[in-house]
């Protein structure tokens, strides 16, 4: 059957070449040139061993002298359909086998259905594996959030001091985000995100101890727990950054922070449990225990880069380098990245600020939520310590649903030809408008069910920002997406302290959330139309 030229990005002795079709050297259609074709597994192969000349680019002939080529290749078909189609009608006399598979159906050419692909690929394991490693994550802080109202009655804390306490991982959490995403952008983030929770896991087990042993040890053990967690987030969008090719990243990161989420109702209704068994020592050192587990596993399976991924197939590779930035890009990119951040740079722009107000805006209410809802339910409608968490745990498992929900939905839309910018207006819009109404409605609850509810829709709605203002550090600046991350969350979580604090001493003041949940609210309002006016999908630094 006659088949066109090779569409080919190659020269003589290169092989194993799979490119974008925007890049690919074009053979001389005109030399007649003899390639066996076959396709298998998804993907288009072809080899062949000829004296000929060269064309290079689709507009311009360079000639070169007459060398003997032995060439081999492999593209997916989706890519190179079209061209094939283009010069099927130019005659071009190639040998085709085609085990089966037509031309016309080229562009389907028995590739795997795409959810059975991505299930069995390796970039699917290094998201579960980033999820599993943020559940760890959120699990070992939430055991604080839980286990304060025991050590707050066994040592005699105040409010406010209990918030002293919670807070305090705060302090350490401040330090290490800038310095662990440059790391991560530089290094990778396996080896960061590895240590950081090896240490956050030894600080785990090491809390319980220190509140027995002192007030001072025990700030100190949280802050060196803040700092490993610090790296965390950064080392995440690194790493989907180097795994997953554009139209997918909303989707990993909803997963990878479903994950992170998850950790929070793990650890709420597990940690009760624990404790009745084994104390104020059990979740603490159990959590800590299943972090070196998580460990065993992530360190031999994970690799920085999948180009350096031992057990990556090749149909995968293509797919995810196709789906990033051109190779020229990535050269830069990798080059950038082995330099100090440009730090003045990075702030003179205003996207980056539109980054860190949504941070902060994001981290002041997120972590009100996160450290006093079982205060919460415990002080305004007097629900005991499991029923408090059964309460708690319930918005957070919603949270990891629509998490997912909001990636899916982007990555849908941006295929659809929608911006990238208008895209995630749309969605930290309703990241933040959506959790202002609500917050304003749970002031007037007036059950336990019923406020409930309201938190379970102003966590739902925030996750939207997971594909807002959190993949938008990838978009503006894709070297730099550790660090400035690290930037926009150690400026967020100065936000974070301030609101963990602060509701401690206004309920103590004032004996009421009220106050500070309208506060919250109106602060979400106000940030919702700086985004809207300054953000951008585009890239911004090079």
């Amino acid at each position: 059957m006659a088949m066109p030229t090779a569409d080919a990005r190659m020269a003589c002795g290169l092989s194993s070449v799979a490119h974008k079709q925007s890049s690919l050297l074009a053979l001389n259609s005109a030399l007649g040139d003899q390639v066996t074709w076959q396709a298998k597994r998804g993907l288009l192969k072809f080899r062949d061993s000829t004296s000929q000349k060269m064309v290079i680019g689709a507009s311009s002939i360079a000639d070169k002298p007459m060398n003997r080529c032995s060439r081999s290749g492999v593209f997916r078909p989706r890519i190179v359909a079209q061209q094939v189609r283009t010069q099927a009608a130019s005659g071009a006399d190639i040998g085709f086998q085609d085990d089966g598979i037509r031309l016309n159906a080229l562009a389907d050419a028995s590739q795997p259905s795409k959810l059975m692909e991505f299930l069995t690929s390796e970039r699917a394991k290094v998201v579960a594996m980033m999820a599993l490693g943020l559940s760890l994550c959120n699990a070992n802080r939430i055991v604080m959030s839980v286990a304060i109202v025991p050590l707050t009655a066994t040592h005699g804390w105040s409010s406010s001091f209990a918030g002293i306490v919670q807070s305090s991982f705060l302090w350490g959490y401040l330090l290490s985000p800038i310095a662990g995403g440059a790391l991560a952008d530089r290094y990778g983030g396996k080896n960061v995100m590895a240590w950081g929770l090896a240490i956050w896991s030894l600080a785990t087990m090491l809390t319980p101890w220190a509140a027995n042993h002192s007030v001072g040890m025990l700030l100190a053990i949280r802050a060196l727990f803040g700092v490993a967690e610090g790296v965390a987030l950064p080392c995440m969008n690194t790493i989907i950054s180097r795994w997953f090719p554009r139209t997918e990243r909303a989707t990993a990161v909803g997963l990878s922070m479903a994950g992170f989420h998850l950790g929070n109702v793990i650890s709420l209704l597990a940690t009760p449990a624990l404790m009745s068994y084994g104390g104020v020592f059990g979740p603490f050192v159990t959590f800590g225990l299943v972090g070196f587990l998580w460990l065993s596993v992530w360190l031999p399976a994970i690799s920085n880069d999948p180009q350096f991924h031992p057990r990556i197939s090749k149909s995968e590779l293509l797919y995810i380098q196709d789906g990033n930035e051109s190779s020229m890009s990535r050269k830069s990119t990798s080059q950038t990245a082995n330099r100090m951040p440009p730090f003045r740079l990075l702030f003179s722009k205003i996207p980056t600020w539109a980054i860190i107000v949504a941070n902060v805006t994001n981290n002041w209410g997120y972590f009100v939520l996160l450290s006093w809802m079982p205060v919460y339910f415990k002080t305004v409608f007097n629900v005991n310590l499991k029923q408090a968490a059964w309460f708690s745990a319930i918005p957070w498992a919603s949270m990891a649903f629509a998490g997912y929900l909001a990636g899916a939905c982007s990555d849908f839309l941006i295929q659809s030809g929608y911006t990238v910018t208008l895209v995630r207006k749309i969605m930290q819009s309703i990241g933040f408008l959506g959790p202002g109404l609500a917050l304003l409605a749970l002031n007037a609850a007036q059950s336990p069910t019923i406020a409930a509810a309201w938190l379970t829709a102003a966590l739902s709605l925030s996750s939207f920002s997971q594909a807002g203002f959190l993949l938008n550090m990838q978009e503006i600046a894709p070297q730099y997406a550790g660090v400035l991350h690290g930037i926009t969350n150690t400026i967020g979580t100065f936000a974070a302290i301030v609101s963990t604090i602060g509701t401690g001493y206004f309920v103590q003041w004032l004996g009421s959330f009220q106050c500070f949940l309208t506060l919250t609210a109106v602060l979400y309002f106000v940030t919702t139309i700086f985004w809207n006016l300054y953000a951008t999908g585009e890239r911004v630094f090079y």
